[in-house]
């Protein structure tokens, strides 16, 4: 069966993609539903979580998150049947391409698909509403009133977060990097309501006269940011940092505009403070939590919490809370190259492949 695979060197740095055939899989079995897959989306691999947890294959199946029709299911299964439209996130260990035609999946991976929703929306939603979930949510608590700071808004992860957040009551700051992505999260609207910007303030961190702290105290009144979602952050001087992290806000910034008791969700897996971060920290009383969305695949001691957030997300993309980011999808034979863009962070746009 074909899919898409990535083949890692020894370094582990050094990623090469390749479309082969596979074995195909067993018939289906207890709890596993086999689906035929309409979309897939792209995310980056995390080598170094894989390696890890010992999960490293000479060649690693690529696309996790999947939509697709069921056509059999096994004799335990209580929740779907034959014809139903699912969509899911593969577990880590799994040894099959989402680019396969056809998928052996445990049930417990995956929610019912509402009918107004499109196979690319369900994809290509799924995993960053999860962590927009999390990191609002299970990591931190948003709700009416409280200032929350997204950075890069306007990519597909952010744009998420802002329309949870703002669909919350929360009051939200953005970074971006450029005019196009301040110009895209300014006409940022809901699809009910008052049709005013999503966004309070959007700050641009290109402009060198923008200063992110300062421009955060100033519209929060000097009382600081309750909730901080980043995308990176600078662990050293910008003369130390690699060419890819300099646009990254540092980390002191990021302690200094957090309110009293606030709280900073953070995506940086190598985070590292110093005694006087420390210090700040316990001043304030604030804390900080890591964002990793795979702890759902590693553990099943919080299935349905689980299972209960991948439905709410599907429930709002259906309402129109949640619309994302994504790019017009993509053949098979483009696969490669596209995922090669997304493991280097060179797209914008959420990466969707149509089978």
């Amino acid at each position: 069966m074909r899919g898409l695979y990535c083949q890692l060197a020894q370094s582990n740095e050094d990623i090469k993609f390749v479309l082969q055939d596979k074995e195909s899989f067993p018939s289906v079995h207890d709890h596993y539903v086999k689906i035929q897959v309409r979309v897939c989306a792209f995310s980056p691999v995390n080598t170094k979580l894989l390696s890890e947890l010992k999960l490293q294959k000479d060649f690693l199946p690529i696309g996790r998150e999947v939509a697709g029709v069921v056509i059999e299911v096994g004799p335990k299964v209580s929740f779907f049947k034959p014809k139903d439209e699912v969509v899911g996130i593969l577990p880590m260990d799994c040894t099959e391409s989402g680019l396969s035609n056809t998928l052996l999946i445990h049930e417990h991976s995956l929610v019912t698909k509402p009918e107004n929703v499109s196979w690319a929306d369900a994809a290509g939603t799924i995993r960053d509403g999860l962590r927009a979930y999390m990191a609002l949510h299970t990591h931190s608590s948003v709700s009416a009133g409280t200032t929350v700071l997204v950075m890069d808004g306007a990519n597909p992860f952010g744009t998420i977060v802002i329309q949870l957040a703002h669909h919350r009551g929360a009051k939200i700051i953005s970074t971006v990097h450029n005019n196009e992505d301040k110009k895209y999260l300014e006409e940022l609207r809901p699809t009910v309501g008052i049709r005013q910007s999503l966004v309070a303030r959007v700050i641009n961190v290109s402009d060198s006269k923008v200063d992110l702290v300062d421009s955060c105290m100033e519209e929060t009144g000097g009382l600081g940011v309750n909730i901080v979602v980043d995308c990176g952050v600078q662990l050293y001087s910008k003369d130390d940092e690699s060419a890819v992290k300099r646009h990254l806000p540092h980390k002191h910034d990021i302690l200094s505009l957090l309110a009293v008791a606030g709280h900073w969700v953070t995506t940086e897996e190598n985070l590292q403070l110093d005694p006087p971060d420390s210090r700040l920290l316990f001043c304030k009383g604030a804390s900080i939590s890591f964002l990793n969305e795979e702890v759902w695949q590693l553990s099943n001691m919080q299935q349905g919490k689980y299972l209960h957030i991948l439905k709410d997300v599907m429930e709002k993309l259906s309402i129109g809370t949640f619309r994302p980011q994504l790019d017009e999808p993509i053949p098979i034979y483009e696969a490669t190259v596209a995922m090669e863009m997304v493991q280097k962070n060179q797209v914008r746009k959420k990466q969707v492949v149509r089978l």
